[in-house]
């Protein structure tokens, strides 16, 4: 082999060397970023997972805790549940039984005011009210009202309260019918000689709207529901989510 041809064959060697090294540098490269791109990944699966945790918890509804607190019904159509001797931090809470809005707070926080009351860290008082004036909303709601009224009893109230957000109709349709809310009051526990001619005859119906009447041009609520810790309205953000809700709740208690 002439000189000529050795150069030659090492030059050529020298550039098959250098094509392999950079393609072993570019495979390394290759590596590193499918890890990053995977670590990258994980991470971000781990942010929204952790985001969807905190979102998940802070809006989980709580489990009843003890025995519920005495519930006391007010003459004026409203009642009051706390411990004997608790009067403040005071949670006033406006709803209307045809309102989904409050259906949809009793389902999610209901039984964190309740068990606030029960732990004395709370005087809650429920303000039943009719709020719409479109038919047949305004009449649904009157009727499911003054049936609530007709109970006397404390744990008769808050069960006919709780039946009647739990088969709260639509707002399009005519609902909350006497026929109903009779068997209601019958599984809430009320007496049919006294309760099902209170229904029948809408008793305490012009009571109750005369009460919405007063407490919504006094407190100027615009809205159901309308929940206000010692007068201050509660934001509707803390109001759905029942772990913040409490904590906004017992600080105010200290």
């Amino acid at each position: 082999m002439g000189k000529g041809e050795r150069t030659k064959t090492k030059s050529q060697s020298a550039r098959d060397k250098i094509r392999e090294q950079q393609a072993a540098q570019r495979a390394r490269d290759q590596r590193k970023r499918v890890i990053t791109y995977v670590t990258a990944g994980a991470v971000a699966v781990a942010a929204v997972g952790l985001g969807w945790w905190y979102a998940a918890s802070i809006s989980k509804s709580e489990e009843a805790t003890a025995a519920l607190a005495p519930v006391t019904v007010q003459a004026d159509g409203t009642a009051v549940m706390a411990k004997s001797g608790v009067t403040a931090p005071v949670v006033d809470i406006y709803e209307d039984f045809q309102c989904p809005a409050c259906k949809e707070l009793e389902r999610v926080s209901g039984q964190t005011f309740k068990n606030l009351a029960a732990e004395g860290k709370a005087k809650v008082v429920f303000h039943p009210i009719t709020i719409f004036s479109q038919e047949p909303t305004k009449s649904n709601s009157v009727r499911a009202a003054n049936a609530v009224r007709c109970t006397a009893d404390g744990k008769q109230w808050l069960a006919m309260h709780d039946l009647l957000f739990d088969n709260q109709p639509s707002e399009t349709v005519e609902g909350f019918k006497v026929d109903q809310l009779k068997q209601w009051g019958q599984e809430a526990g009320a007496d049919p000689a006294t309760f099902d001619q209170c229904v029948t005859s809408q008793k305490n119906a012009e009571a109750h709207l005369a009460y919405s009447k007063k407490v919504s041009d006094e407190q100027k609520l615009t809205h159901t529901p309308t929940v206000k810790l010692n007068g201050t309205e509660i934001d509707n953000q803390v109001l759905f989510s029942p772990s913040q809700l409490r904590d906004e709740i017992t600080e105010a208690a200290k």
